[in-house]
């Protein structure tokens, strides 16, 4: 069957898209031009002419990952709310306990990009692009009279080193810190950087207070006794939990 013929747009997009997998695959280290050549079953010359080098293809596939989730935050901070709703999403999301990411590429990719050049220009370009977008955030709802922050740029720098921190130990390190743990530390150190109070913690559960026979009384106390309460009503137990934004 005649392979379809690509314009080179196309083509490097192709490539790209093989390069990601193959580095989720082998790491970023060890993937090598036969790998993305042997995934699309075209020569290493045609990958070569795409790319010119084996780090040229890493870093563009890098930047290629990374530039999807940044139209993500760029998406969420966008949204018509208030700068601390959106913020607190953005974060939420940004850390390793969210969506964001391919946490092992990335932390991958800083390793690599120590003897790099051309990967460490692009995940440096990447990082100010995250930090400049969470640093505009902030400066609307300091501007909104939201909360105070004397240094927007400071405090985005400081979040993300902690969410890129985090990701660290969750990804290399099992059961260093659990990813509840993980989400708290973060929603406690936006609150502490914006100045806003700590959410207080959530109260234990409680049962229902025992009759004179010492057995629970009904959650309804209008409904007769064995009836159950209609299938379309709940009572204040049965309403559905919010998410503190």
């Amino acid at each position: 069957m005649a392979r379809v013929r690509l314009s080179v747009a196309e083509r490097r997009e192709e490539m790209l898209r093989a390069a990601i997998e193959q580095i989720e695959a082998r790491g970023v280290a060890a993937v090598r031009i036969a790998d993305v050549a042997a995934a699309l079953g075209v020569s290493n010359a045609l990958v070569l002419y795409h790319f010119s080098t084996k780090e040229r293809l890493v870093a563009d596939a890098f930047a290629r990952a990374a530039q999807e989730d940044l139209a993500h935050l760029r998406k969420l901070v966008g949204r018509r709310t208030t700068a601390l709703r959106r913020l607190r999403a953005a974060v939420r999301w940004y850390a390793p306990t969210g969506k964001a990411k391919g946490w092992r590429l990335w932390i991958e990719g800083w390793a690599v990009s120590l003897r790099e050049p051309a990967l460490r220009d692009v995940a440096r370009h990447l990082d100010r692009e995250w930090k400049a977008a969470l640093a505009g955030v902030i400066a609307e709802g300091v501007a909104a009279g939201e909360f105070r922050c004397p240094d927007p740029a400071g405090t985005a720098l400081r979040l993300t080193a902690l969410l890129d921190g985090l990701a660290v130990q969750l990804t290399s390190y099992a059961g260093a810190v659990s990813r509840t743990r993980a989400r708290q530390w973060a929603d406690e150190a936006l609150d502490r950087e914006l100045g806003l109070p700590a959410e207080p913690p959530a109260p234990p559960a409680t049962t229902s207070p025992s009759g004179p026979s010492g057995t629970p009384r009904p959650s309804d106390s209008s409904a007769p006794s064995g009836t159950p309460a209609p299938s379309g009503t709940s009572g204040p137990s049965g309403a559905p939990g919010t998410q503190r934004l």
